[in-house]
Order: C-alpha cells, then structure tokens, then sequence
C-alpha cells in the first residue's frame, strides 16, 4: 500500500509483531494496527463506542473509568481533529491529559524521542498517543515502553492510522447498518500515500465487506494493491458507480516525491467528486472524507456540505471511537497466564 521508501522496516515493526498490540489473555494492550485483528474485536470497539455516543448526546459528558490515569499526546505532525478528538476523549473519560508540545519540548535541542519517552515515563504517563512522520515507529515505541505504558498509533507516517479507519467503521454503521456483506465501498484518491486507506481497507476485510473499490489514478495506486482484496478503478465513474459509501482521500502532496500529478485542476476533472457524479452512486449513498478537505481539488463544497456527506458526524464519531479504545486499553484486567489455575 505504501512506496517502499516509506514502507515500514522490519527494524521497527519485526516480522512476527504484529500482534504486540493484544496482551496474553487477548485484549488491546496497545492500537498500533487495524492488520492482524480480529472480527470479534472490531466489533467489540464499535460496541464499546456506540454505548458513549449516547453519553456524549447527554449535558453531562463525563465518566469516570479513567480517573487516575495520566494519557500523553505526543504529536510530533501537525493536527486538528485527531489530537483534539483524542483529548476530548480522555477528558470524558475523566483522565488526566499531558500535551507535549514537540516544536517546544526538548526534542527541538536535539534530545533523542526514547530519552523524551523515558522523562514521561518518570512522570508516571499510563498511555501514549503518538503521531509520527516515520512509518513504524509506533511499533518501535510499543517494543521499547515499560511494562504497564500502553501506544495508541495516532498515525504513522503512510503506514496505519488505526482510530481513523474504526471511526470511518463507526459511522458507516451507524448510516447503513451492521450488515457490511451487502455494501459496496469506493475509497477515492491518493492511496499510494495514505495510512488511512490502508487502515480502512483492512477493516472493512475484516467486517466482511462486499465489494471494496480503490479508484485513483496509476501513478497514486500502490502496487499490488489487488492482493489486499480490492477492485482497482482508474476511471472514477465507472468506480463509483452504484457505491453506498464514498471515502474521499486527501492529497498529500507533502508526501509526494516527484510529479504524480499534472495539476490540482486536472485532478479535479478527473477524480473529483461533483454534485453531477454523486448521482452514480447510490441515491442514498454516503459521502465521507478523514480531512483535511480541500475543496474544489477532492469533492465539491456543494457535496461536502451537502445532504448525504457525514464529514462531520466522522469528527463526532472519532470521541465516541477513542474513547472505546482508550478505556479498552486501559480498562482491561491485569494480565493473567492462560494455563493458570483459578
């Protein structure tokens, strides 16, 4: 799914380590990854959310399941709804919240990231939330963390974007139900680049989705992207065509090497979603875009603002998601030996 220059390495992720993420009685310890995960456990996430989107509906939007826990936001790329939903989230929970700001931390006069992990560490952090340029290095912070310190993977460079991709999950079931056998759902734009494709690719395999399309031009498709079980479209009509669900992706241009791209223009006209190509899809089908939009390059503003876009309720559904995994993460019991003996 990514270009092999950002490709995660083995020396951050490691072959067999994927599932460094479930403890030994097989809960989330860490969300670095939607890949490897189980369908029990997804929907075990999207439960655990639909039970707080209620208390967020509610005057009172406190819980206290997190009270004396100590969560760190490390941010170390620029970001407005993540690291603002991932706050709002431990402070529903009642957890304290530490954001570090990197651009002013210590980090700027050339302290190494494990020293800056083990400072807060000391300082008694029960969970990090990271969001990193490089492609792995939530795994190689998982590996490294003490015992009991869990890693939620805010987004790793082109690599995975796990709370995006549940939240994308969250909202299409809340729109079109829990059968996700019956939809057919068109991802739209930079895939080559983009850690949330991949994420929601592997989720929406797991949930046992019908039919997944990936329209985007040649030069944005990553390679062997048919083999994760998708439809590939160059041409975005012939893609979007009777679609339920309509993902629109970003361009990300500050990952880009080289010209992929004529021109934002011809993009446009080419992969662009307009109030006149809407009308291939479903009559009733959803709009959604992970932002942020830019508009009159991606989709339209007359589309994302529009009746069938659920761009907003994407950045409500995000509190609901990480507060499901926030409080499955540090909720769960102490781990215990399977073969024990009660």
């Amino acid at each position: 799914m990514v270009n092999k220059a950002s490709r995660p390495t083995d020396s951050m992720i490691g072959r067999d380590n994927w599932n460094i993420q479930l403890d030994c009685n097989g809960k989330l310890k860490h969300f670095l990854t939607i890949e490897g995960l189980s369908t029990e456990l997804l929907i075990s996430i999207l439960d655990t959310a639909e039970s707080f989107a209620n208390i967020n509906a509610k005057s009172v939007k406190k819980v206290p399941l997190l009270r004396g826990k100590t969560i760190a936001n490390l941010f170390f790329e620029a970001s407005t709804r993540t690291r603002n939903t991932f706050e709002l989230a431990a402070k529903r929970l009642s957890a304290d919240v530490l954001n570090v700001n990197i651009s002013a931390s210590a980090t700027s006069k050339g302290e190494t990231l494990m020293d800056t992990l083990h400072n807060l560490q000391a300082m008694q952090c029960d969970m990090f939330v990271v969001r990193h340029n490089a492609s792995g290095a939530t795994h190689y912070i998982a590996n490294r963390v003490a015992p009991g310190i869990s890693v939620i993977n805010a987004g790793d460079g082109s690599h995975a974007h796990p709370t995006q991709a549940m939240l994308d999950m969250f909202t299409i079931r809340r729109n079109k139900g829990d059968n996700f056998g019956q939809l057919r759902v068109a991802i739209v734009g930079d895939v080559l680049h983009s850690r949330v494709a991949r994420s929601q690719i592997h989720a929406l395999n797991i949930l046992n989705t019908g039919n997944i399309r990936v329209i985007a031009p040649r030069t944005l498709t990553p390679i062997g992207i048919e083999d994760m079980g998708v439809e590939v479209f160059h041409d975005f009509d012939e893609g979007i065509r009777d679609a339920d669900v309509i993902i629109m992706l970003r361009l990300q241009k500050e990952r880009m090497q080289g010209a992929l791209l004529p021109s934002e223009q011809e993009y446009y006209q080419m992969y662009g979603l307009s109030r006149e190509r809407l009308r291939l899809a479903k009559p009733d089908a959803i709009v959604m875009h992970p932002g942020p939009i830019n508009r009159g390059v991606e989709i339209e503003s007359s589309v994302a603002d529009g009746p069938q876009s659920v761009i907003l309720d994407q950045v409500t559904n995000g509190i609901s998601v990480r507060m499901a995994v926030m409080s499955m993460v540090l909720g769960r019991e102490p781990e215990t030996d399977k073969g024990e003996k009660s």
